[in-house]
């Protein structure tokens, strides 16, 4: 070798030096399982998360032993510091707790009795709750974080408890997340924030977080790194350096900050996935990164990925046969009105009215068939589906027999609903694009309607010759104008102007009408706090002439000689039609002899003058059907429907309860039939499909009042094989395709997004949990560095909650009797039930100071935490027995009855502090109020503060800890 290549070959070898040192990130990480979440270690072993339970395995890998089989989700395990126990966050009693179990495994102790909140999970970007985050070095004391006390989502504090599981007890700082102590306990480096679950990388907010320093003695804070990007995740180590994660790269890696010279290093350099939630033993650093446990090790500087295999059954994500009727997307009536087309859980079930087996037709967990409809004549089945991988319209045959046809070739967005043309040959749809389009059905030729400017157009149908389409469209001063469109000339009529905003356009059954709901109502409420006017219900149904010899369906009626005799004979037709008994459905079928087509003729030429309103109350309309016989079906919903709805948020806008109502044109009546969600009538005017709440019926279109008994619709046992790793792969790319199709940037914010889809599609064949599945989405969301792109929901393993009961109040423990004691009382609205203060019912007659001895006759001082009693006792009634003092000498007992939310009590109470702090400080002149979001309760609190405040000389509008919502501040 000459002089040259032997130079040539030591600065090769220095290069690779150098790269192993400074880009930990270019190590080939093994090929073993992934997914491996939440490491803890303790110099010898490693215990990490897999599919919402915990493993162990030594620290340089190898097949990981299982340690817990709970019934939720297990995570965040925390090495005691001696190593021999491990503290973790579980499910297994229902609620999200504290447990304790020795490091080799064993029976779990549960450590924390806390009520069950609204956000309270693993794939939530609020993240769970009750979070082990470390030991105390000095004391057994587990260190979790919690919003036990807190009235909002964002705010969490840290509270220690002992392995004797009594009551925690707060750290003495007001808000907390990650955090370490020092290795005397004498202080913590702690983050104030907790942003880890939320779905935005690349943050820098005011949520960007720091090390903070707290020391114990003096109570004095320190900002140790201040830094706009994220700095969080601490790890004391004991030679006085604090190891740390942050995005100062824009990808999470490992720093240390020496706090003797307060200089600060970068020790990996990883670029294609983020370092998450890092734990420090006695002589590493253990993370997870691309799916991977990497171990850091403290003395060389050294990050590894250790090879870990885990060897189970994974039954959560094993394929089963699943009922997919608890998971119902849409039904759709046969045009005879006996079966339904019914898409549930991603697919295709033909279902019978009454009698019979529902019938899988689609069969397919890995691809997602949407938006069934049946065609008129009954023969064929149109949907959209994604067995492509993208978003094409299909057609079957109705019973199943044969394969698919694709109609549509090279989708390129979002698909809507498809229609059939009453031909059964046409097939109209609108997309992402804003675009309405109708392929025939035989050459698969398409041809566009329209394309709009201003938004997607969600209103679309067919006249009943197939020769006109009419549609709802956008408009930029935000009024939709209705539309016509000829299938023959292929020309476009504005139905309506733009002065007031239409809707709902459909074509009568006969084609002489075109109806459409439109808001020219104008009939203001004012407000009782403030003089304003507040627009509600200002829709009716409107009736268009559609040709100019159509006479006037709504002229006045006139009593005119002569025709009398024309008027009985009318009436006694009408009455003898009412009075013929029902025919047998095979009789009707017999005798129906087909109907004369239907041929629509549209003067388009002063069409605008042609509209007509029927006298109704003015609501919010939707589904409007009219008949051959002249009778107009529709849906109506005022403001008035909105008071007192418990379950408004279970069904969606253009879903929830409604009065069906029809109206006569012959007689100008109109009749409420009752109450529904929603309905479709047939092609042939003669069966409807009625939805009430989640119910559904097919009786005879009614005359009168709605009457679903001995017709009921269930649609159940929808027995499919579900392929679960088919199903979660399919709900990933369809999420993928959503974010390409709906994201507002059309670069992606600068995101190679096909290269993003394809670095976490292969962390795919290791998801075993709903809930990793919804981590690895919300990973490739947070690409985008975004706000609002949020992730959540699926189908996760049940495990009920338990509603704690919650007196309003905080307590200590008396040392000699082991009473409790209540320190404070927390205030309370009475008058409203959310927000029940329950020690301040009247007739209770208890005080801070005052003591609890019993609940229940259980003596509380048999018990570690007095929540132990008050298990599954919210909204019932509770015996406390309560004195002045710690004995028995005296007491007496009084009924109460728990809550199961603290929360609005301690909203109340933070409130008036502040508006008493802000009082006493101004002498009265300064108001105080607070707007938690700006949604209805930021709305709310924000009427009621200001009014009662406003001959105040100025006002303090505090919006700290504002959720956000749809109104401007």
């Amino acid at each position: 070798m000459n002089t040259l290549s032997r130079f040539f070959a030591l600065l090769c070898l220095i290069v690779v030096a150098l790269i192993s040192v400074g880009t930990v990130s270019a190590q080939k990480p093994p090929d073993t399982t992934r997914l491996l979440r939440f490491p803890t270690t303790n110099g010898t072993q490693i215990v990490f998360c897999y599919a919402g339970e915990l493993y162990t395995v030594g620290k340089d890998g190898g097949t990981a032993r299982l340690l817990t089989s709970g019934p939720g989700y297990t995570s965040f395990a925390r090495f005691s510091p001696d190593g021999t126990q491990i503290a973790f966050t579980s499910e297994y009693d229902g609620n999200r707790e504290v447990y304790v179990m020795p490091a080799e495994g064993g029976t779990p102790k549960r450590l924390t009795t806390s009520a069950t909140l609204g956000r309270d999970d693993v794939s939530d970007r609020m993240g769970p709750n009750n979070i082990v985050m470390t030991w105390e070095n000095t004391k057994p004391l587990v260190v979790f974080r919690s919003r036990m006390k807190s009235f909002n989502d964002f705010i969490g504090a840290l509270f220690a408890v002992g392995l004797d599981a009594e009551l925690p007890q707060q750290l003495p700082v007001p808000r907390g997340g990650f955090v370490s102590f020092s290795p005397d306990d004498s202080k913590m480096a702690y983050n104030r924030v907790f942003r880890e679950f939320r779905t935005w990388k690349h943050y820098r907010g005011g949520m960007a977080d720091d090390i903070w320093i707290y020391d114990f003695k003096t109570g004095a804070t320190e900002n140790l790194t201040n830094n706009p990007a994220q700095d969080i995740c601490p790890m004391w180590a004991p030679d006085n350096k604090i190891y740390f994660l942050s995005d100062r790269d824009n990808r999470m890696n490992l720093f240390v900050v020496d706090l003797a010279t307060k200089e600060t290093n970068q020790l990996t350099h990883f670029t294609d996935f983020d370092i998450k939630f890092p734990s420090i033993g006695k002589d590493s650093i253990v993370f997870e990164q691309a799916g991977y446990i990497w171990r850091y090790d403290l003395a060389t500087g050294q990050a590894t990925p250790v090879p870990i295999d885990i060897k189970e059954d994974f039954a959560l994500g094993r394929s089963a046969l699943v009922d997919a009727s608890k998971h119902l997307e849409s039904v759709n009536l046969a045009p005879d009105g006996e079966r339904t087309i019914v898409i549930a859980r991603g697919d295709l079930f033909s279902v019978p009215a009454k009698n019979g087996t529902p019938r899988n037709l689609s069969k397919t967990s890995g691809a997602h068939e949407r938006d069934a409809v049946w065609s008129p004549d009954g023969k064929w089945i149109a949907y959209n589906s994604d067995v492509t991988g993208e978003n094409e319209l299909y057609v079957r045959s109705q019973d199943g027999k044969g394969e698919p046809q694709q109609i549509t070739n090279s989708a390129d967005t979002y698909y809507y609903a498809p229609k059939w043309s009453p031909d059964s040959k046409k097939l109209l749809w609108s997309d992402r694009l804003q675009r309405l389009r109708y392929v025939d059905v035989a050459s698969k030729s398409v041809t566009l309607v329209d394309q709009d400017k201003y938004g997607e157009i969600e209103s679309y149908n067919w006249s009943p010759d197939s020769q006109w389409i009419t549609w709802v469209r956008p408009e930029e001063n935000g009024m939709p104008r209705v539309y016509l469109y000829s299938v023959a000339n292929k020309q476009q009529t504005a139905v309506t102007d733009n002065w007031y905003g239409s809707g709902e356009a459909v074509f009568s059954d006969d084609g002489k009408y075109l109806l459409l709901s439109s808001a020219r109502d104008f009939k203001p409420t004012f407000g009782d706090e403030e003089f304003a006017n507040v627009y509600r219900d200002m829709e009716r149904v409107y009736l268009v002439t559609l040709a100019k010899d159509t006479a006037n369906p709504l002229a006045p009626k006139s009593d005119e000689v002569g025709k009398a005799e024309e008027k009985r004979q009318k009436e006694k037709a009408k009455e003898a039609e009412e009075k013929k008994p029902q025919p047998s459905p095979s009789a009707t079928k017999a005798e129906e002899k087909p109907k004369k087509p239907v041929v629509v003729k549209v003067d388009t030429d002063g069409i605008r003058d042609r509209i007509l309103g029927l006298e109704i109350t003015p609501g919010n309309y939707r589904n409007i059907r009219m008949l051959d016989d002249n009778r107009i079906f529709y849906l109506r919903r005022t403001a008035a429907d909105e008071v007192g709805e418990e379950d408004e948020g279970l069904f969606a806008e253009r879903d929830k309860k409604s009065h069906l109502c029809v109206y006569n044109v012959d007689d100008r009546k109109e009749t409420v039939l009752g109450d529904a969600n929603n309905y479709q009538i047939t092609f042939d005017g003669k069966k409807m499909l009625l939805k009430v709440k989640k119910d559904y019926a097919i009786i005879d279109v009614p005359k009168d009042k709605l009457e679903t008994k001995d017709h009921e619709h269930k649609i159940e046992g929808l027995d499919m094989q579900l392929d679960r790793h088919a199903e979660w792969r399919q709900i990933y790319f369809e999420c993928w395709r959503q974010m390409r199709d709906f994201f507002f940037s059309p670069t992606m914010n600068g995101i190679d997004w096909k290269a993003a889809r394809d670095k976490y599609a292969a962390l795919l064949p290791f998801v075993n949990h709903r809930n990793d599945l919804t981590y690895m989405l919300g990973e490739l969301i947070g690409e985008l560095n975004n706000g609002h792109a949020y992730v959540g929901g699926g189908e996760r393993p049940d495990t009920p909650r338990i509603k704690l009961g919650l007196l309003g109040a905080e307590f200590s423990r008396d040392p000699a009797t082991h009473a409790y004691r209540i320190e404070r009382i927390l205030p309370g609205e009475n008058w409203d039930k959310h927000t029940r203060s329950p020690l301040t019912d009247v007739g209770v007659n208890v005080k801070a100071g005052d003591y609890i001895l019993a609940i229940n006759n259980t003596p509380v001082s048999s018990l570690p935490n007095l929540y132990d009693a008050l298990i599954g006792t919210a909204g019932k009634q509770v015996i406390l027995r309560v004195n002045a003092k710690p004995t028995d000498a005296g007491a007496r007992d009084v009924t109460v009855v728990p809550t199961d939310d603290e929360a609005p009590l301690y909203y109340i109470d933070w409130v008036q502090k502040n508006i008493d702090y802000v009082n006493k400080k101004t002498g009265g002149e300064v108001g105080y109020l607070h707007i938690p979001d700006m949604s209805q309760a930021g709305l709310n609190e924000f009427t009621k503060l200001y009014f009662p405040q406003i001959r105040k000389h100025a006002l303090i509008v505090d919006v700290r800890g504002n959720g956000g919502g749809f109104v401007s501040p």
